[in-house]
């Protein structure tokens, strides 16, 4: 292998054709997975100067700051980006539920037999 940004270490993010990375959110604690979500490049540079998780919502096209309107803010642990740049890895302490249903985790239900069973 040769291509640096699969094994050098300059930060050189592949976003997507409509500027965008995939990020997953996990509990720095647990490891559960909490949320996955997009940045662009303004996203990503706020997240890593800030230290709190900023995404890109594709439905307001605008930037937001996780918990801006309801304090459950994600403070970044670890940021970590894969082998080709084009996903990044947050590593988050909550501070209170990361899903807008008011849930700990967006992953609360279980895809059973076709249908879906709700998590404890």
């Amino acid at each position: 292998m040769s291509d640096p940004r699969e094994t050098g270490t300059d930060l050189s993010p592949k976003f997507d054709a409509n500027g965008l990375l995939t990020a997953v959110v996990t509990d720095a604690d647990s490891g559960e997975v909490l949320m996955v979500a997009h940045m662009n490049a303004d996203a990503l540079a706020l997240t890593l100067q800030g230290g709190e998780a900023v995404f890109w919502s594709r439905s307001r096209a605008r930037l937001w700051k996780k918990g801006e309107t309801s304090g459950h803010v994600l403070r970044v642990v670890e940021a970590r980006i894969d082998c080709d740049q084009d996903a990044v890895w947050l590593r988050c302490t909550p501070a209170g539920p990361s899903c807008h249903t008011g849930r700990t985790s967006c992953f609360y239900r279980r895809i059973e037999d076709g249908a879906l069973t709700f998590t404890a």
